[in-house]
């Protein structure tokens, strides 16, 4: 059986939406299995930080504001309309299980919740941000 460690977050700059007033990054969220290997949870996220005036956007943007932004981005959602933060919880968490199995990774959906979720900052956003 795939035994999944932890999760990663990694999160990259993105080239094309970033100057002196934003900085925008994407977001990639992956399982690390025992052997080795990682499987791609979530590969469609991101965010920007914008500011107006002189300042440099960079000098705003710390990587611990960064690192809590990205488990952010990676779920779960607040809840919508009718539904309790442990109900997001819960879809959130099994929906990234069923996306594991898919992949040969069984895992149960409360153990994958509990895993440590590392954030790693690209050198090239690292060097953006310095």
């Amino acid at each position: 059986m795939t035994v999944v460690t932890r999760l990663v977050t990694h999160v990259d700059l993105d080239d094309g939406a970033t100057g002196a007033r934003q900085v925008s990054v994407s977001a990639r969220l992956e399982a690390v299995l025992a052997d080795g290997r990682s499987l791609v949870l979530l590969n469609d996220r991101g965010w920007s930080w914008r500011t107006s005036g002189p300042v440099d956007i960079r000098a705003r943007i710390s990587v611990d504001d960064i690192e809590k932004d990205a488990r952010m981005v990676v779920g779960p959602d607040e809840p919508s309309d009718g539904e309790t933060h442990e109900q997001m919880a819960a879809g959130h968490w099994g929906f990234l299980a069923r996306i594991l199995r898919q992949q040969g990774a069984e895992v149960d959906a409360q153990e994958l919740e509990r895993l440590p979720h590392d954030v790693v900052l690209s050198e090239r956003l690292r060097a953006r941000i310095a």
